[in-house]
């Protein structure tokens, strides 16, 4: 993919983006360089990580090398975005920097990062086995080869899709704080199966048996919610009196408004 890539913290997307890649061998760990912000975090990588690529410590001598790779990939939290400062005398002007980063925005990254073309990706949490979400958005003057290489990054490990960034906070919303929403709704309705008898770990199960079916269901007959719904709610019977329920206690309004909300929270970082 190319001769070396800097990446700015390693936390589990990171290593979910970089790891295929060595395995798949489109990048050697010799051409790899990894800042961390900790030596308890250098020291596990260096102990544990499977390849041997390079890793340093954030303000170490050794670290500003980073800026010397003509990719980087900046997945550090939002708010130690401050504590980041683009490396003097860049030999390479027409560097990329793709960020990870929850709410930042490009305008935000290219005063950052003035002698980079920036580049926004929002992911999620599933693509750490495979099965992410991914939006794009492009920067100013990003190059058709630096859009391949980014999607590069990520298409071994998640579905892409190309956006322009005022899609992006709400993609971040749906994608990435929805699976939070979706662990704290199966919770819920297996506590709900142990209210009645079950044993917790088998209610948890059949609860998540239940959604991949209901999944595929929908998608393999090509249903819509409504007609799913429709499907399993007879006259008087169970299901109208659980939905019953879920209406009075307005489940449906706070659904909406906690992906609304997890929107808005994004929209603050930029």
């Amino acid at each position: 993919m190319t001769d070396k890539i800097a990446i700015i913290g390693f936390g589990n997307i990171a290593n979910a983006i970089i790891t295929p890649l060595l395995d798949k061998k489109l990048i050697q760990p010799e051409n790899v360089y990894c800042v961390v912000n900790s030596k308890k975090s250098l020291e596990k990588i260096k102990k544990n990580y499977k390849h041997n690529i390079n890793v340093y410590q954030s303000g170490s001598k050794e670290s500003k090398i980073i800026w010397d790779c003509q990719f980087k990939l900046l997945s550090i939290k939002p708010q130690h975005l401050q504590d980041i400062n683009e490396g003097d005398n860049l030999k390479d002007k027409n560097n990329l920097l793709v960020s990870i980063l929850a709410g930042v925005s490009i305008n935000r990254l290219t005063q950052k990062f003035p002698n980079h073309k920036c580049v926004r990706v929002v992911t999620n949490i599933p693509i750490t086995v495979g099965k992410g979400l991914t939006g794009i958005a492009w920067g100013e003057k990003v190059s058709k080869d630096q859009e391949i290489f980014t999607k590069k990054l990520f298409e071994n490990t998640s579905k892409i899709y190309e956006f322009s960034e005022d899609y992006l906070d709400i993609f971040l919303a749906l994608t990435s704080s929805g699976p939070a929403i979706v662990a704290l709704i199966i919770e819920s309705l297996s506590d709900g199966g142990l209210s009645g008898g079950l044993p917790k770990i088998l209610s948890e199960e059949l609860v998540m048996e239940m959604i991949q079916g209901t999944i595929s269901l929908i998608k393999e007959n090509k249903l819509t919610t409504s007609e799913l719904k429709n499907l399993v709610t007879s006259p008087g019977g169970t299901t109208i009196s659980a939905l019953r329920v879920l209406e009075k206690k307005s489940v449906r309004s706070a659904l909406i408004e906690s992906v609304v909300s997890a929107s808005n929270r994004s929209k603050e970082f930029s």
